[in-house]
């Protein structure tokens, strides 16, 4: 059930914040079709692509011509988040403790080189100088 509803959720936030709403435009891609084929039997799916995709006309079908999928991009959503006036957010110092520490040498510090921290940040030197 969890995978089901992470799927649905994930679904519905990549179709409203992404150009994948187009592809719901695909049933009225099928149907302008149909109606194209209906006046021009001859005309090929990919005559039809080249029409209204490749070299796009102003004609009397244009309204419909514009439903069409990814011929028309929406700007993405943009989410708008306010707070009421009465919010306050508050820190209590009370409710932290202060806690001591103390530093605890390593195996691996006794065998640090000390002179290597200065020499990093010295510029390269020339091998045949």
């Amino acid at each position: 059930m969890k995978k089901l509803i992470s799927i649905l959720l994930l679904s519905l936030y990549l179709v409203s914040t992404t150009e994948l709403y187009q592809l719901l435009k695909i049933p009225d891609l099928i149907e302008h079709y149909c109606e194209h084929k209906a006046l021009n039997p001859e005309m090929t799916f990919t005559a039809f692509f080249k029409t209204h995709y490749d070299h796009p006309v102003k004609d009397r079908d244009y309204r419909k011509d514009q439903k069409l999928p990814f011929v028309v991009h929406a700007a993405p959503l943009a989410l708008v988040f306010t707070l009421e006036q009465g919010f306050r957010f508050e820190i209590k110092n009370t409710s932290f403790r202060q806690l001591k520490s103390h530093k605890i040498l390593s195996g691996e510090e006794t065998f640090f080189n000390e002179g290597f921290r200065s020499s990093v940040w010295e510029p390269p030197r020339s091998v045949f100088a």
